[in-house]
């Protein structure tokens, strides 16, 4: 018997399939700052139209942009659902290594206190 995610991807791993690129984290950097047209999207990339285009359809698909329409002008922007559910998935395990540094913390604490009593007892 076939799970979901087996058969069909969930979207957290939609959302992580599209933040793998870094051109496409690119893209959603310079929307974080505001609405962009594909042109200026485009322009610090040394890509053709059609593979940024490439690039905002598979954003697009994740849920991460969407492109408004304004007469000609088809401005694209961040939707940060996506992003707010993949922080609080990876949110999730912070605790554990908070916790796990903690305890380094503390055993290299304790390795220091008993270097300075081994060095104490020889001199």
């Amino acid at each position: 018997m076939q799970t979901q995610t087996q058969t069909q991807p969930d979207q957290l791993s939609i959302t992580f399939a599209a933040l793998a690129d870094p051109t496409r984290r690119a893209i959603l950097a310079r929307l974080a700052k505001g609405e962009a047209t594909v042109t200026e999207l485009a322009a610090p990339f040394d890509l053709s139209l059609p593979a940024i285009s490439k690039h905002l359809k598979v954003l697009q698909r994740s849920g991460l942009l969407e492109q408004g329409r304004q007469a000609q002008w088809r401005p694209c922007r961040l939707k940060p659902e996506p992003l707010r559910d993949a922080a609080e998935w990876v949110g999730q395990y912070r605790r554990h290594w908070e916790a796990s540094f903690d305890r380094l913390d503390d055993y290299l604490r304790e390795l220091q206190e008993q270097e300075k009593t081994d060095d104490a007892g020889h001199d």
